[in-house]
Formats: structure tokens, sequence, C-alpha cells
């Protein structure tokens, strides 16, 4: 419990941005998600195997009437009842115990992979919300911004300094700006509509993402030897696992079985005789054992299980590298969104000092509103990179932690 307990922490960036809605949207996931319920069911139904082997074999009890009843020297044999137990060889049943519930706890580890996997994924949407939401706004910036520039664009058609072009140009950029934003809008129910179904609600409910994030001035350090925690991984030690036990119970299942019975069969009185044992009924306790002669079937059992375990250290071995690879990707690629941010940062204050001196300008009386449109653009391309930029770091960071938390 301690180890899910984390799980459901897992992804939460806590050190980068305000995260709490995230974490209480992850909960309400893990809680509500029917893939994680479906697992959970699968777990019950494993740990549920442990007491269905804790049985033994069927008690065999039968019954029979002689209808030509045979003479005996004590008298005649009407009937013939027996009951009968045959019992694995010692130790098999906990064997089998053993056995099912290491199943159950590879059931275990599913769950808690299906958990990180949830986690990832409502973080993922969550941030295209968010990039969304920033790009939304920084178009409602720059429609205002447009709109400021028609009016002095205006003005200066009054009086002779610009011309009816350069006022329908700025009104064609906010056409332009206008369109993106309800494509967004467009993408944004869409995206909405994934965020709920990963966490089984109406599809309409609103989402509330933080109005901001940041990239931090430093990122925390991870080190790739903690991929060999990761789920995927433990997964297959459960697997491995898994297979010691079988071969176990096979060595069990190999070994005779020993079965217990009595018989019990009433004898009628001869007439007209007087001895000790006159009619004296007939009860023979019985011992069955059973010995598995031919058991080619339990060596090859043993083959198959070491070939097995063989097939699960090659295919962790596999998974270890994809995860490698998988984590020097994610590394890669948030450090290009560090670089990515930092320099749309240093090229957007640039343009806003462009657009400090084309204001400047319109002051004394000239202004080309050509570079107006230029540099606005310009603003929104870098702002746009921005957003994308954070969102990349976001993201990455998230897989990160996918990969390497406990």
């Amino acid at each position: 419990m301690k180890n899910i307990i984390i799980i459901v922490s897992l992804l939460l960036v806590s050190a980068f941005a305000k995260a709490q809605d995230l974490q209480s949207y992850i909960q309400e996931a893990e809680a509500n998600n029917p893939v994680i319920q479906a697992y959970e069911f699968r777990y019950n139904i494993a740990r549920e195997k442990v007491n269905e082997v804790n049985t033994l074999p069927n008690t065999k009890i039968s019954a029979g009437y002689f209808v030509s009843e045979p003479e005996t020297r004590t008298g005649a044999q009407r009937a013939r009842f027996s009951i009968s137990q045959m019992l694995p060889w010692f130790g098999t049943i906990t064997a089998r115990e053993n056995y099912a519930s290491s199943m159950a706890e590879t059931e275990f580890v599913e769950i808690a992979i299906a958990k990180r996997k949830l986690a990832l994924s409502v973080a993922q949407s969550y941030y295209n919300l968010y990039a969304n939401t920033a790009k939304q706004n920084v178009l409602d910036d720059n429609i205002q911004l447009l709109q400021t520039y028609e009016r002095l664009a205006l003005t200066s058609v009054e009086v002779g300094k610009a011309s009816a072009v350069d006022v329908l140009r700025l009104q064609i950029r906010q056409n332009e700006l206008q369109q993106q934003k309800e494509v967004l809008q467009e993408e944004y129910l869409a995206e909405q509509t994934v965020f709920n179904n990963l966490l089984n609600r109406k599809e309409s409910t609103a989402v509330e993402v933080v109005p901001e994030m940041r990239i931090p001035v430093e990122d925390p350090v991870f080190s790739n030897e903690r991929l060999t925690l990761n789920p995927e991984l433990l997964k297959y030690d459960k697997l491995y696992e898994s297979v010691e036990q079988s071969e176990l119970l096979n060595q069990k299942e190999s070994a005779p079985n020993l079965g217990f019975g009595l018989d019990y069969v009433p004898v009628a009185e001869r007439p007209a005789m007087n001895f000790n044992d006159n009619g004296k009924d007939i009860v023979m306790p019985m011992v069955t054992l059973s010995i598995p002669i031919f058991n080619n079937k339990y060596s090859s059992v043993s083959k198959q299980n070491k070939l097995r375990q063989q097939e699960i250290t090659s295919q962790k071995n596999e998974r270890l590298n994809t995860l490698e690879t998988a984590f020097a990707k994610a590394k890669s690629q948030r450090n290009q969104a560090r670089i990515k941010f930092n320099t749309q940062d240093k090229n957007l204050k640039q343009a806003k000092d462009a657009e400090e001196i084309l204001i400047k300008n319109y002051e004394t009386g000239t202004i080309d509103f050509n570079d107006v449109l230029d540099i606005q653009e310009l603003q929104l391309k870098f702002q746009i990179n921005q957003i994308v930029s954070v969102q990349m770091y976001y993201t990455q960071s998230a897989i990160i932690n996918y990969l390497i938390s406990q």
C-alpha cells in the first residue's frame, strides 16, 4: 500500500508548477477510471485463487447392492458401502498456494503500471489544456494590441500620414488571429473530452488549469539507475518468481499421492446355525498409493519452466533498454525545451524593444504600419513558441517521473 500511495502522487511536478489541481485530477482518475477498476478486479480474482487451490480432491462415496447375494461362511453379503479420500504429497497444497500468491503479486504490479500510465496520460492532457488556454490568452492580447494599432492607423489616415490599406492590413491580421483562436477553442473541447474520459466523468465538465507555468531555474538531477525500480521491470521479477513457484509445484505434483478409504459390507446371519462370527459385518480399511511411473510430463514441464525463465530474463533486458532510451530522449527533449524557451525569451524582449521604438516614432509623427505588423507577428510567434516550450518541458518531466519514480 505504501507503493500505491507513492504512485498516487506520481507525475506531480510540484517543484516546477502549482500542481495541486493536477494531483487531485490524478487521484480522481485512479478512483474512477474503468481500466484501473478492471485491473483491481483481476487482482482480486487472482487473490481468490489462493483459496481455490487450498482444497483436497473430492471425497468418493459409493454404495452397491448385491442382486445375487454371495454366500460366505459367515452369511450372505447384501450390499457394499465405500468411502475414499486421495491426499496430495506433503507440501503440495502449500506449493499451490505459493504459486497462486505469486501470480497475484504479478497482477498487483500490473495495477501499479496501469496507474502510472494513467497518471502520465492525465498529466499530458492537462498540459495540453494549459498550452491551449495560454495560446488563446496570447491571441486575445495580440488582437487587443492590433485594435490599438488600428486606432492609431485611423488617426494617421485622417492627418494623411497613413493610407487606408494600412488599416485594412491590420483588420485582416485581426481576422487571422480570431480564426486561430476559434480553431484553438475547438481543439480545447476535443482535449477536454479526452481529459474527462480519463477521469470517467461527463465530457462537458469544466477543467481548471493553472493560469501560468514557468520553467524552473534548475532541473532536478535524476539517475537512470532508478530505472531498475520501474514497475515495468519489477513485473518481470515477479514473473520470474512465479515460474520458480511453478517449478516447486511441479516437483511436488510429480511425487506419489496417498489415498485412504473404508469398505463396509453388511452380512446376513445364516439361519439355524450358531457360531461366533455368524452374520458378522465386514469392515475393510484401505490405503492407496498413486505413483507417476511415466513422468515425462513433469520432466517436460521442468524444461519449459527453465526456458520460460530465460525468456523472461531476455524480455526484462529488452524492456530495460527501451526504458533507458526513453529516459535519454525525455531528458534531451526537456533540455531542448529549456534552450528554446530561453532563446524565445531573448527574442521577445528584443521584439518589445522594437515595438517601443515604433511607438516613439509615432509620437514624432512617423510610423510604418508594415513594420508594426512584422513586429506583432514576431512577438506572437515568440510567445507561442514559449508556451510550446513550457508544455514540452513539463510533458517530458512527467515522462521522466514515470520512468524513474519509485
